[in-house]
């Protein structure tokens, strides 16, 4: 019988800490061997990492709301909150995801420019639109719907990253995401479905138009990312998580 916390086990005790740790910079103790061998295996987790990181800006944001803070300003501060625990993870990830892709002619010269630290016009433009969208949605949804609006844009956001995974190989043989590995399609549609059950829990039948949404973005930033790059890479996915939380949230400020 297989254990639950067995490598070669489709869930295990320890996937939940490790895709905290990957995703965060919560303190969390993580088995550095074990994360290692579970490698991409831990992927189903990736939703309930995006739950504990949109529990934590939740609570700012209700405090911030108990004590009468305009819901701009606790939009301000609860995007602070979110960025701040990823350690702007993902929004690094979109800015040279915009560089790399559109500033190069050819694949090798698109991920030199991903992998470099130094950020340029395109990568500036994605953070200031991508920021300003999300502070924008989150000051219409805060004051009505806070928890859901968190939580399924949280869970969602991040099982996105995990079909593009399984479905695009690595486009460089270094890196966070080569490093981590390809998860099987089970461990795909897992957290695909953890992220569906959340969402309808939270949203009701209005779960399913945000999950279409999520697919057809995920599906052009797979496209793109194929003929660009002829893969994913860390930065991809990056891109992948922020595109998919802001339509997400766009689409809820339409339905809220």
């Amino acid at each position: 019988m297989t254990r639950p916390d067995d490598t070669s086990a489709l869930i295990a005790l320890s996937d939940l800490p490790a895709a905290v740790g990957l995703l965060s910079r919560l303190p969390v103790r993580v088995n550095t061997d074990r994360a290692t061998a579970r490698g991409a295996k831990a992927a189903w987790a990736y939703p309930l990492a995006g739950a504990l990181i949109a529990m934590l800006a939740g609570c700012v944001a209700q405090i911030a709301l108990w004590l009468g803070l305009p819901v701009a300003l606790v939009a301000g501060l609860t995007l602070g909150t979110l960025v701040i625990t990823t350690g702007a993870l993902h929004e690094d990830g979109l800015s040279d995801s915009a560089d790399g892709l559109w500033g190069g002619w050819d694949t090798a010269r698109r991920l030199e420019i991903m992998k470099d630290s130094r950020i340029g016009a395109y990568g500036v433009i994605a953070l200031v639109l991508g920021l300003g969208l999300r502070w924008q949605a989150l000051t219409v949804l805060l004051d009505t719907a806070p928890w859901a609006t968190l939580l399924v844009a949280a869970v969602i956001s991040r099982a996105s990253m995990v079909p593009m995974m399984a479905a695009l190989p690595n486009a460089r043989a270094t890196g966070l995401s080569q490093s981590v590995g390809r998860p099987a399609v089970q461990t795909a549609l897992l957290a695909c479905l953890i992220a569906a059950v959340i969402s309808l829990i939270l949203l009701g039948f209005s779960a399913l138009i945000v999950i279409a949404v999520t697919a057809l973005i995920t599906l052009g930033c797979a496209w793109i990312a194929k003929a660009k790059i002829g893969g994913q890479t860390g930065d991809i996915l990056g891109a992948t998580q922020q595109l998919t939380e802001i339509a997400v949230l766009l689409t809820l400020t339409v339905l809220c």
